[in-house]
């Protein structure tokens, strides 16, 4: 949901040190009636973080999102509309980690659910994590119905000063992946574009593209496309690439 994200301010500082956003896996796939878990770190360079109030939100598909619970120290609090004896929350210390777990899972409990910081710097200020999506299945074997890419490759154009580099991943399932390009360093964020996925004919595998522009003169310079899927991940190197493209 991109406009819960531009509507909160993503960055933060605690106790005069930069904050980075929680880190979220993109989905959890649970059974019917099972147990599902969600995991948030927390890469905080606060020395207490037992002191970082930590909230959880639920935002089903289409609608604005809902505050579930949020845990200050031992005490979770459970918002007034949700059976606050179907969650739990596990407070991890010294991985830097909050795990929440939703007991006897129902068709209803399918939404993305999002982690947030709530911290005070001379004004309140929430910062949020990218949200982990919950699919809940009636399948007997939900691992049956999980399949990593069946092909991923970088394609590449020259185009007058520029190269172009195309990361295309194909044929898995389900939809959400997560894709970045880095060079060596730091992950780039400038001159990327990421499309959206696309479902093959059958309606059973997705598909989808991320495109990188950078500089001729960069052409002997190694970028990274790395993904990151419930099945598998990946980092793909534009080095060695023979597959061009037209325009």
């Amino acid at each position: 949901a991109p406009w819960l994200m531009t509507n909160f301010l993503l960055f933060s500082f605690l106790d005069g040190f930069a904050q980075e956003n929680p880190m979220q896996s993109p989905i959890s796939i649970t059974k019917f009636q099972k147990s599902a878990r969600m995991t948030c770190e927390i890469q905080t360079l606060q020395a207490n973080f037992d002191s970082i109030v930590i909230h959880w939100y639920k935002q089903k598909e289409g609608e604005a999102p809902e505050r579930l619970l949020f845990v200050s120290g031992d005490k979770v609090s459970t918002e007034s509309g949700f059976q606050a004896n179907r969650y739990m929350v596990d407070r991890r210390s010294v991985q830097k980690r909050c795990v929440l777990t939703i007991k006897d899972v129902i068709p209803d409990d399918a939404a993305t659910y999002y982690c947030a910081l709530f911290t005070v710097t001379g004004y309140y200020n929430k910062l949020f994590g990218s949200g982990t999506k919950l699919v809940v299945s009636g399948k007997l074997y939900v691992v049956s119905c999980l399949s990593p890419p069946a092909n991923s490759e970088i394609l590449q154009k020259k185009h007058e000063n520029q190269i172009i580099y195309v990361c295309l991943i194909e044929k898995f399932y389900p939809e959400i992946i997560r894709v970045t390009w880095t060079d060596d360093e730091k992950e780039i964020t400038d001159q990327v574009v990421k499309g959206d996925t696309w479902q093959s004919t059958n309606g059973d595998e997705y598909s989808i593209a991320s495109w990188l522009t950078v500089p001729a003169e960069n052409e002997d310079k190694k970028y990274y496309c790395k993904y990151e899927h419930e099945e598998e991940k990946a980092s793909l190197s534009t080095q060695g690439i023979f597959h061009m493209f037209k325009i």
